[in-house]
């Protein structure tokens, strides 16, 4: 992989993972559009770990109060903090157990490029549908073990490429009457849980690879996604308010139809 290739790896994965616009249907086009190689296992671990590194560090602070609540929970009756980090591991359930059923069990695969340009329009009109009807009445703080469960059933949505996590998460936290903030702030905790168990999934099916390593390579796309991850995450909350979340649905839109006509 030359340099240009894992400069587009890790922008776009850093970019694409946090907003609703789906990460895997821009993966899929780069190969395509650009004629390269699929990049393999390695340089997605590397990908998704920079993407973990970023929102991460963004919530640092906020994430050291929820651990720290949830220490605090198994000695004392749970502070908000804490009743937040039971939460978000409970979320995290739902989409662990699907994963491991259709990784293990039904071995299917569904990176097809027409499933994902499918996913891609057809999960945007939700996304429109709860943005415009949504009370937007309730705070973070307001999240509930009933939402918890919700959110992370519909979670499993987003093992079909092209559904984006974010965007199915945020969906749902704002038809459950979540403002714009409270929902994109607990789907991107969420992907904490969920980006680390994955990352340990393929790290464990790479630890037998003879292959040799390109470490200089890797780290490119890890510092590369890190820093697009953190600047897509902080530009999203802060214009959420200002802009809605109208002009993901068209992009989303727009880019299932290119895909279309591109495999078709």
């Amino acid at each position: 992989m030359d340099f240009f290739h894992l400069l587009l790896l890790g922008l776009l994965q850093g970019l694409t993972e946090f907003l609703p616009i789906s990460s895997s249907a821009h993966l899929i086009l780069l190969p395509e559009l650009m004629d390269y190689p699929d990049q393999g296992r390695r340089y997605d671990v590397a990908a998704h770990a920079g993407s973990l590194l970023a929102v991460s560090w963004y919530f640092r602070q906020r994430l050291g109060q929820i651990i720290t609540g949830w220490l605090g929970s198994f000695t004392q009756p749970p502070s908000q903090d804490g009743r937040l980090a039971w939460y978000l591991l409970i979320a995290t359930v739902p989409v662990c157990l699907a994963g491991m059923v259709i990784a293990v069990l039904l071995e299917l695969d569904l990176r097809h490029p027409l499933i994902i340009a499918a996913a891609t329009l057809l999960f945007a009109l939700p996304l429109w549908w709860a943005d415009v009807t949504g009370r937007r009445e309730r705070v973070l703080t307001d999240v509930t073990l009933r939402d918890a469960l919700i959110i992370g059933c519909v979670q499993m949505l987003a093992l079909i490429p092209g559904a984006s996590r974010s965007g199915v998460t945020i969906t749902a936290g704002l038809l459950l009457g979540l403002d714009r903030q409270a929902t994109s702030h607990f789907s991107f905790l969420l992907a904490i849980p969920v980006i680390l168990i994955a990352s340990a999934y393929e790290v464990l099916e790479l630890i037998d690879s003879t292959a040799p390593v390109d470490w200089k390579g890797l780290l490119t796309v890890v510092l590369v996604s890190f820093l697009s991850a953190y600047v897509a995450i902080h530009y999203f909350l802060k214009l959420l308010d200002r802009i809605a979340l109208l002009p993901y649905v068209i992009y989303r839109l727009l880019l299932g139809g290119l895909l279309f006509v591109i495999f078709i």
